[in-house]
């Protein structure tokens, strides 16, 4: 009986270590769990904020990464040193990160940059054509040569586009790297540029009423866009029916960004001594005096605008009485005449009508005025363009429309011709 009764205690104490001792394990296994849930929570903590912080500061960076995995491109990126304005209109370095593509990549999508791949050719070299491995399309723009004029186009052109979105600006995916290759790579653009249909005499019959109404206020947002609304306000410097690329819709897309400048937030006009863009588009404080601001792009699409509804070319105009377009424009509006200027689609399109044709026209004439402080701002513009019932104002006489005369004497007879910016030869201190 005693030596049961000691069994019986010697295993109640065992029991009762064993007890102890899975409770202690037990504890110890909570604690450890703790421990580690603890750990790895302070290790998210930073990846949360920096995750945070990220989204943050690119509010729209969701779709880039979504694009990045869809073209197959490397997660590496590049980094390319800018000179921007900052809010007291004084010039600061600052970086910006591009995504990265493989410059065997680019090759492979571009057929080795082949003769048949090419579109054209871009502010600072040729465009290509190009397919990526999963079947994406994409716009190649490849530096051309060594031109140091060139390098700092495009690297202008990546600080300004790589900054904004809008849906009528062109979109860039990406950057190539590669030795002496400097490459763009932007989205593919299925129906090139607006000149290609504009000022061809069978292609201009596929741009009804419609559709030109449509590209006219698409380069109109996009222009506000960058004047207003934008991080920063951007003055784009070469806007013309060739930097209007078309998607498969064809609605517009301003592109070409290598003339652009960034205004601080307190800069209304700028000076240079380097005149560059495009004779014909160019206001005349900025081809004479190289004076700039965002009254010179809103001339520019004035310009533009009275290419669209007329199918004709500002500097390719040739009229024995007209020097160019916007000659040709004033002297059909002053004697009442201006729906001659009207292209023969829009005239035949059942949804356009005199009053909105004229209405336009008028538009157009106030952008291209001789003075900037004449003409209107694109946010007046856009009003004008989608609001019938903003009034116009009267225009004056547009820059450059001098008609040529003839004058007559009881001695001579002298032909006196006034000069137009298209046939004045300017000296630029780069080419293009």
């Amino acid at each position: 009986m005693e030596r049961y009764v000691v069994i019986t205690v010697v295993n109640l104490v065992i029991a009762s270590f064993v007890a102890l001792i899975l409770t202690f394990v037990a504890r110890v296994s909570v604690i450890i769990s703790m421990l580690l849930l603890i750990a790895n929570a302070c290790g998210m903590i930073p990846l949360g904020l920096i995750i945070i912080c990220y989204v943050k500061r690119n509010p729209e960076s969701k779709g880039e990464d979504l694009m990045r995995f869809d073209l197959g491109m490397n997660r590496q990126a590049i980094n390319i040193e800018l000179t921007e304005a900052n809010k007291h209109g004084n010039g600061g370095k600052k970086q910006i990160e591009l995504p990265f593509f493989s410059f065997s990549s680019v090759c492979a999508a571009t057929n080795n940059f082949s003769a048949t791949n090419k579109l054209g050719e871009g502010g600072f070299g040729p465009v290509y054509k190009g397919v990526l491995a999963k079947g994406d399309e994409i716009a190649v723009k490849r530096l051309s040569g060594r031109s140091g004029q060139g390098l700092r186009e495009m690297k202008n052109e990546a600080s300004v586009i790589a900054k904004v979105q809008h849906k009528n600006l062109v979109r860039l995916l990406g950057c190539c790297m590669d030795k002496d290759e400097k490459i763009l790579i932007y989205e593919y653009m299925p129906n090139k540029s607006l000149d290609f249909f504009l000022f061809d005499p069978t292609k201009r019959m596929l741009l009804d009423w419609v559709t030109r109404l449509r590209i006219i206020e698409g380069i109109a947002q996009g222009l506000l866009y960058l004047h207003q609304y934008s991080r920063m306000r951007i003055i784009h410097r070469d806007l013309k029916a060739s930097n209007i690329l078309l998607n498969k819709d064809m609605n517009p897309k301003i592109s070409d960004f290598g003339m652009a400048r960034i205004f601080g937030e307190n800069e209304l006009q700028a000076n240079t001594s380097r005149i560059v863009g495009t004779y014909g588009y160019m206001s005349p404080e900025y081809a004479f005096e190289g004076i700039f601001s965002i009254k010179s792009d809103v001339f520019s699409f004035g310009v533009l605008l009275l290419e669209i509804v007329s199918g004709k070319k500002n500097t390719g105009f040739y009229r024995t009485d007209y020097l160019n377009l916007l000659g040709y424009a004033w002297d059909l509006w002053t004697s009442n005449r201006t729906l001659e200027l009207i292209d023969d689609p829009v005239l035949e399109d059942e949804y356009s009508s005199k009053h909105m044709l004229l209405r336009y026209v008028n538009i157009a004439l106030l952008c291209v005025q001789e003075s900037a402080d004449d003409r209107p701002t694109m946010n007046d513009v856009v009003s004008m363009l989608t609001n019938e019932a903003a009034a116009l104002l009267p225009p004056k006489q547009p820059a450059f429309s001098y008609v040529r005369n003839t004058v007559t004497s009881t001695s001579s007879t002298s032909k006196v011709e006034d000069c137009s910016v298209n046939q004045v030869t300017i000296s630029i201190l780069e080419a293009r």
